[in-house]
């Protein structure tokens, strides 16, 4: 069964920055298109931002562009979000999600993934 593992959340003042960690110990995330969605209360879960396997390809949705970056350090098998000039839309649950695949592209639907966390809260205070 494929662990994945999300630390870093926490409650910060809107115009605050913070910073997550996705690590799956023994999968190889280099094979991994990845992820991260988040849930706002009472909401669906939406895409935030994908990275491919190489990082050659990024997305962003258009609520975080500018703000929010997905760096992979593949040595370390470790996913980030880091996340900058919060705002009060940006509270909610953070998920890290991972799917096998080796082109050079990434999802933006949740469908896509296979695997994951279990979620990180993040709370945005005026």
């Amino acid at each position: 069964q494929v662990q994945i593992v999300e630390s870093g959340g926490g409650l910060v003042e809107a115009g605050g920055s913070l910073r997550f960690s996705c690590k799956a110990p023994g999968l190889p995330l280099d094979n991994y298109v990845m992820a991260w969605f988040r849930q706002p209360p009472g909401k669906g879960r939406e895409g935030v931002p994908c990275v491919s396997r190489g990082s050659a390809s990024t997305w962003y949705a258009d609520s975080v562009e500018g703000r929010f970056t997905i760096p992979r350090d593949n040595a370390q098998n470790t996913l980030y979000l880091q996340m900058n000039s919060l705002e009060l839309a940006d509270t909610a649950m953070y998920y890290c999600a991972a799917t096998p695949d080796l082109g050079d592209f990434c999802y933006r639907s949740q469908y896509e993934y296979d695997h994951w966390g279990q979620g990180t809260q993040v709370t945005v205070s005026p």
